[in-house]
């Protein structure tokens, strides 16, 4: 997966996808991540990417030309399966989006800025529009990563075993169930004997009634 990533604070992103599952996803050449600097697309002296809004009000908004010029270069180079633009009014992402986009071969995510982009490029360009949550950040960019991590995770062959990333919370709607690790009494705190038995159908048991006891006390909305 090829993902471009457009934003005005390049430097962002500088060390993000350096470390862990992201950087094997692109040491193994399952995902390629491609920073572009808006600016460079602007053809006005100062760079600049924003003015003031037409009919007046606070906060300047994204221009036109420099998107359009760069989204219509980068599609000219290769097909994508989806341009994504980060903004508070979109879809609220969840892992079924999530594993959706991880089955893409190529997309585009558009960081927003100031008061948000021209609507032109939204009905010139975005085919998604996503939101990581009902709150409003300076700046795309730290959505664009989440996003990014979230799909990258799940593209097969990232993670070497596949079967992790499928027990994770939210896979069937329901919170993951607890985990534990060694040593087994830690100061009298003890693991689920279940844990210890080796029955693989009484631990299967075990952990869906309390991923299913986890969902409906902390996110019963899941249920629903």
């Amino acid at each position: 997966m090829i993902i471009d990533i457009i934003t005005i604070f390049p430097d962002f992103f500088n060390h993000f996808f350096e470390y862990s599952i992201l950087k094997k996803a692109q040491e193994k050449g399952k995902a390629e991540i491609k920073i572009h600097n808006l600016r460079e697309y602007s053809t006005n002296k100062q760079k600049s990417v924003d003015d003031y809004q037409f009919g007046g009000g606070a906060g300047m908004v994204m221009n036109i030309q420099p998107i359009d010029n760069l989204i219509t270069k980068l599609k000219s180079e290769r097909k994508y399966d989806a341009v994504i633009y980060m903004t508070p009014d979109g879809k609220k992402l969840n892992q079924q989006m999530c594993n959706t986009l991880s089955l893409y071969k190529n997309i585009i995510i558009l960081c927003g800025h100031y008061k948000g982009i021209d609507e032109r490029v939204r009905e010139l360009h975005i085919t998604e529009e996503i939101s990581i949550g009902d709150f409003v950040l300076t700046g795309g960019e730290a959505a664009a990563a989440i996003l990014s991590d979230a799909i990258i995770r799940l593209i097969p062959g990232v993670i070497n075993d596949e079967t992790s990333a499928l027990s994770d919370s939210f896979q069937d709607n329901l919170l993951a169930p607890p985990i534990y690790t060694r040593p087994f009494n830690y100061n009298g705190m003890k693991v689920p004997e279940v844990l210890l038995s080796g029955n693989e159908k009484l631990i299967t048991e075990w952990r869906e009634n309390e991923a299913l006891k986890r969902t409906t006390k902390r996110r019963p909305d899941l249920l629903e």
